[in-house]
C-alpha cells in the first residue's frame, strides 16, 4: 500500500466507526442515568439487539483467523464449539432464562446469593473477577490486536517497531472499546455491536463468495464444485481422536463448556437479563443460535477455499493462521478494506468493551453495592462503575502488550484456567434450579473439590483423556456431592424463586418451534459436512436422514404453534 491507500483505508474506517458511535450516542443518550439503565440497558433490550450483541461479543478477530486456520491445517470439526452452541442457547432461551427473568436478577452471582447465600456469590465473583481481570480481558485485546497486525501489516504500513505497532493498536482498540463501557454502559455496547454485527455478517458472508469465484477463474460455481470434489476430506466435521476436536467430546464436556458460556457466563448473559421482556429475550437467544450454525460458511469455508488456492499450487503458507488473512487480501476489493478495518475492530472491541462492563457489573452490584449493605445512590453506583472501568482498562493496556512474549504460554492459560471455574459454576447453577433442598455447602464443597482435582489433572497427574471428557467427569462427581449434601444435610426451608415483577414473563409463542427448527439446523449441518454428505458426495442414507429431520421438525413446529393456541 502507498501513502494514498494507507489515508483511503484509514480514512473510510474512522468514516465508518463514526457512523457506529454517532447512531450509538444517539440511541443511548439520558438513557444511563439509574443503575438498571447503566447496567441492563433499562431493562429494555429487543431481540434483535440482544442477539446483534451477543453475537458479536462471542466472535471476534481471533476466531476469523483462528477457525479458517484450523479448517486449512485440518478439516471442518474445530466448528463443533460454534455449532454446538446453538443447543446451549435453546436451553438458555427455555430454561435459563424464564427462571432469571422471574427473579429480576441483574447478575449470576445475585442469583447464586438468593439460591443459596452471599458466601456462594461472593465465591463466583472472585473467580468471575480474577479470570476476566488477569487473563480474559487482557487476552482479548491481545489476540484481537495481533490479529489487526496481521491482516493489515500495520508495522510496515506505519514504518514502525512491531512492539511499538502492538502497543498503538492495543491502544486504540481499547480506548474505542472503552469509550462505549465506559459512558454509554450496556445500552451503548448492545447497539454498537449490532450494528458491526451487521458487517461481520456482510463481509462474513462476501470473503467465501468472492474465494469461490478467484478459485473458479471468475465461476462462483466452479469454486464450490471444486472443494466439493477434491480434497473433500477437508470438509469432514466428524472429528477422529487426531482431529482439533474429536465427535465423541460434543455429547460429554462441550455441552457443559456451552451452557456455561452461553447460560452462566455474564459477560454474554449480561444483555438477556436487560431483555424487555422474556418474549424477547427469547427471541434474541435464539436469532443468536441460528446465527452461530452459519459460523461454518463463515468462519471454516474460507479457510477450505485459502487450502485449495496456496496449498495445491504450492505456495503452502508459513502459518495456518495466516490462511485467512492472506484471502482477504487477494479477493477483497481496495474500496473496502476501510470497512472492513472497521468491522474488525468492532468484532474486536465488542469483545473488550462487553468485558469491561461485566467486569464493572459485577464489581459494583456483587462487591461495592454489597459492602455498603445496599444503600447506594443510582449517582454513585454509575460513577463507582465508570470508575472501576478505567482502572480495568488501563491495566489491561499495560498487561495486553506483554503477552507478545510468551505467545505460547498465553493459550495454554487461557484453557487451563477457563477449565477451573466453567464446570463447578454450570453444576451449582443447574443444581440450584431444579433442587430445593441442597444447601450452600454443598456448592461450596463441590467448588473447592474442583479447583483442587482440576488442579492435580493439570499439573500433577498425566492422562490420556481429553480435556473436554474430564469435564463431564468431574461435573458429574460434582452435581453427586451436591445431590449427597443436600440429602444428609439439606436446607432448614426450600428454596423458591420468588416473583419480580419487572417484565413481562409471558414467553415467545413460536419458542418452541424455533428451538426446534434450530436444532434441526445443528443436526443438518453435521449431515452436510460428514462422510455420508458432501465428504463422500452425498450417500442415499442422507437423503433418508435429510427428509425424515425436516418431516420430524415440521410435525414438531405444527403441533407446538396449535398448542399455544389453546
Amino acid at each position: 500500500m502507498n501513502t494514498n491507500d494507507i489515508l483511503f483505508t484509514l480514512g473510510s474506517c474512522i468514516f465508518f466507526m463514526a457512523i457506529v458511535g454517532l447512531i450509538s450516542y444517539q440511541r443511548t443518550k439520558g438513557q444511563t442515568d439509574n443503575q438498571d439503565g447503566y447496567f441492563l440497558a433499562g431493562r429494555g433490550l429487543t431481540g434483535v439487539f440482544i442477539a446483534g450483541s451477543m453475537l458479536l461479543t462471542n466472535l471476534s478477530a481471533e476466531q476469523l483467523i483462528g477457525l479458517n486456520g484450523s479448517a486449512y491445517g485440518f478439516n471442518m470439526s474445530a466448528m463443533a464449539w460454534e455449532v454446538t452452541a446453538g443447543f446451549a442457547t435453546i436451553i438458555m432461551a427455555l430454561v435459563f432464562l424464564p427462571r432469571y427473568l422471574k427473579g429480576a436478577f441483574s447478575t449470576l452471582p445475585e442469583f447464586l446469593a438468593n439460591r443459596y447465600d452471599d458466601g456462594v456469590r461472593r465465591l463466583t465473583v472472585v473467580l468471575f473477577m480474577v479470570g476476566y481481570g488477569l487473563i480474559t480481558i487482557p487476552s482479548v485485546l491481545y489476540s484481537g490486536s495481533v490479529a489487526v497486525l496481521r491482516l493489515f501489516d500495520v508495522p510496515k504500513l506505519l514504518n514502525i517497531d512491531y512492539s511499538v505497532a502492538l502497543f498503538v493498536t492495543v491502544f486504540v482498540v481499547g480506548t474505542v472499546g472503552a469509550i462505549y463501557a465506559v459512558f454509554g454502559g450496556l445500552k451503548a455496547v448492545v447497539v454498537s455491536d449490532t450494528i458491526n454485527g451487521i458487517g461481520l455478517l456482510f463481509i462474513g458472508l462476501l470473503v467465501p463468495i468472492l474465494g469461490f469465484r478467484l478459485l473458479g477463474d471468475g465461476s462462483i460455481l466452479k469454486g464450490i464444485e471444486t472443494i466439493a470434489t477434491n480434497h473433500t476430506d477437508k470438509l469432514n466435521a466428524i472429528g477422529a481422536s487426531s482431529d482439533p476436536v474429536p465427535f465423541g467430546t460434543i455429547f460429554t464436556g462441550m455441552i457443559l463448556a456451552n451452557l456455561f458460556y452461553w447460560g452462566t457466563n455474564q459477560y454474554v448473559i449480561q444483555r438477556t437479563l436487560g431483555a424487555a421482556n422474556l418474549a424477547e429475550g427469547q427471541k434474541g437467544v435464539l436469532l443468536s443460535g441460528y446465527f452461530k450454525v452459519l459460523v461454518p460458511f463463515m468462519m471454516m469455508i474460507p479457510g477450505v477455499i485459502a487450502f485449495h488456492l496456496y496449498s495445491d499450487s504450492g505456495t503452502e503458507l508459513l502459518s495456518i493462521d495466516l490462511a485467512f488473512p492472506q484471502l482477504v487480501n487477494d479477493v477483497l476489493p481496495f474500496y473496502l478494506s476501510g470497512f472492513f478495518l472497521a468491522v474488525l475492530l468492532g468484532a474486536v472491541f465488542s469483545s473488550f468493551n462487553s468485558l469491561l462492563n461485566s467486569a464493572a457489573t459485577l464489581f459494583c452490584l456483587d462487591v461495592y453495592k454489597p459492602l455498603k449493605n445496599n444503600e447506594v445512590s443510582d449517582k454513585e453506583i454509575i460513577r463507582v462503575a465508570k470508575i472501576a472501568s478505567v482502572i480495568i482498562a488501563i491495566f489491561s493496556f499495560i498487561v495486553a502488550p506483554l503477552l507478545q512474549f510468551a505467545p505460547d504460554g498465553l493459550w495454554q492459560i487461557i484453557r487451563i484456567f477457563t477449565g477451573f471455574y466453567n464446570i463447578p459454576v454450570i453444576a451449582i447453577v443447574l443444581v440450584g434450579f431444579f433442587t430445593r433442598h441442597v444447601p450452600a455447602l454443598g456448592a461450596k464443597i463441590a467448588v473447592v473439590f474442583h479447583i483442587i482435582a482440576y488442579a492435580l489433572l493439570q499439573f500433577v497427574f498425566t492422562t490420556n483423556i481429553n480435556f473436554i471428557h474430564i469435564y463431564a467427569i468431574l461435573f458429574t462427581i460434582e452435581v453427586i456431592i451436591m445431590l449427597t449434601v443436600g440429602y444428609l444435610k439439606p436446607v432448614d426451608k426450600d428454596w423458591s424463586n420468588q416473583t419480580n415483577d419487572k417484565v413481562s414473563l409471558e414467553p415467545w409463542r413460536f419458542a418452541w418451534a424455533a428451538s426446534a427448527t434450530l436444532f434441526s439446523a445443528i443436526v443438518i449441518v453435521y449431515l452436510i459436512f460428514s462422510p455420508i454428505g458432501v465428504v463422500s458426495g452425498f450417500t442415499n442414507l442422507f437423503w433418508i436422514l435429510l427428509v425424515s429431520v425436516i418431516i420430524i421438525n415440521a410435525t414438531f413446529c405444527v403441533w407446538s404453534i396449535r398448542l399455544e393456541k389453546k
